[in-house]
């Protein structure tokens, strides 16, 4: 399987993870799939990330990540390798990680795989998919040596 991240920081490098550390998790979200391909990865700001909310959600506010599959249109006769982009926005991440009482680190790979596994279709919107989507990312996270993130601190 061949992925490309690319990553575009809108934000100051400090407190985000390594280019490195964002591959290794993506890779690892996409370790079952047979998807290959490119996803982009922004790191955002509080105000981008609610302009972004607002625009495609219609929701106030930044949250914490968003996720925007690729579809190819059907005009379009070539397979275009994009699985598509996922925002995330630093200051509610490193908020978040207080607020819950987890590592930063933790966070950030728990919220990439998060958004990867929406990339690939997974969603949480009914118990049983929620049920599904989170037993996965518990099992990807601890695969790459971090904890539940869904277990109480």
């Amino acid at each position: 399987m061949s992925i490309t991240v690319q990553i575009q920081y809108a934000v100051p490098r400090t407190s985000v993870p390594l280019q490195a550390d964002f591959l290794r998790w993506v890779k690892a979200a996409l370790v079952n799939q047979s998807k290959a391909g490119e996803i982009t990865i922004r790191v955002t700001s509080e105000s981008e990330a609610a302009q972004l909310n607002w625009r495609y959600r219609r929701k106030e506010g930044a949250t914490n990540i968003l996720s925007f599959p690729f579809e190819v249109p059907s005009c379009v006769p070539v397979d275009i390798p994009l699985l598509g982009d996922l925002v995330i926005c630093a200051p509610v991440v490193a908020r978040e990680a207080l607020e819950q009482a987890k590592k930063e680190q933790d966070h950030w790979a728990h919220l990439v795989v998060h958004g990867v596994l929406h990339l690939l279709g997974f969603d949480h919107q009914q118990e049983v998919e929620a049920q599904q989507m989170e037993s996965l990312e518990v099992t990807i996270l601890e695969s790459l040596g971090y904890p539940d993130p869904y277990e109480s601190v």
